[in-house]
């Protein structure tokens, strides 16, 4: 996997390969409509992180800024074939670099309940124990301090 390339998109057909990714891991795989999978939230002010196979989109997350101190971290979707090859937590931490340089010092993030070992691996802790739905999803909300 030495030959991922990791892009701060920053430009349209930079995104689209963040699109690509999510079109084909949650929208194919998850049977998520585009319309919940593609809401208010993806527009000019959200940054994304694609992680490139010899230029092909394998793995993307996106992130707002919720306050001027926290963003919101999510849509983490690594393609299936690529998975367990750490391109999540890749892509995560090349996301909190960017985070922590535009002077954020919070990152949240809603976890699926199956993933919340993973974001703890990150450093990552629950605020609370409360269960909340995102799409058909059990999520904890969790954060971490840069």
């Amino acid at each position: 996997m030495d030959k991922i390339k990791v892009l701060r998109a920053t430009e349209t057909w930079q995104c689209a390969g963040a699109y690509s990714v999510r079109i084909e891991g949650m929208n194919r795989q998850h049977h998520i409509s585009l319309r919940e999978e593609f809401d208010e939230l993806d527009g000019a002010d959200c940054k994304y992180i694609v992680l490139l196979d010899d230029e092909y989109p394998v793995a993307t997350c996106r992130f707002y800024e919720l306050d001027s101190q926290s963003v919101l971290l999510g849509r983490v979707v690594v393609l299936p074939e690529y998975r367990g090859k750490h391109l999540g937590s890749k892509a995560i931490l090349e996301a909190e670099k960017w985070i922590k340089e535009l002077g954020y010092s919070e990152v949240r993030i809603d976890s699926r309940v199956v993933a919340v070992g993973f974001y703890e691996k990150l450093g990552y802790s629950r605020l609370n124990d409360e269960v909340i739905k995102s799409w058909s999803f059990d999520c904890i909300r969790m954060m971490k301090l840069l």
